[in-house]
């Protein structure tokens, strides 16, 4: 499985969540969510948030949730590189993704319920 390579290639460079959110000061703010396939087509989670640490836009993939998983990150660029699945995901909701990297740690429940409510899922 082309996802769970590319995890295997990336164990050793990308940090946990956990190490990510050890690096932040008290007042930081952010928000999250993991997405299944149920609202991605892809298989395992995609995880996404506002601007988290000193890295350029991202999403996460992880092959199921839990503490210390491992995952691979793919930028949120016009042409994302990895899993090809994960990459045509991006690709497909790269505005409403860089819009929540942005702008999404000032949105209220309701504006975050409806961004998530409008990603496009894979056919």
């Amino acid at each position: 499985m082309a996802a769970k390579q590319a995890l295997e290639e990336t164990r050793d460079r990308e940090p946990t969540f956990q190490e990510e959110l050890a690096v932040l000061g008290d007042d930081d703010l952010f928000d999250t969510a993991n997405l299944t396939s149920k609202e991605t087509g892809i298989e395992g989670i995609v995880f996404i948030s506002t601007a988290v640490g000193a890295h350029g836009p991202r999403v996460k993939y992880f092959v199921k949730t839990g503490k210390g998983q491992p995952s691979f990150s793919i930028s949120i660029a016009e042409a994302p590189q990895v899993a090809p699945k994960v990459s045509e995901w991006v690709r497909l909701n790269r505005v409403a993704l860089l819009s929540f990297w942005s702008d999404g740690q000032y949105w209220t429940v309701d504006e975050v319920s409806a961004f998530l409510a409008a990603l496009k899922k894979l056919s």
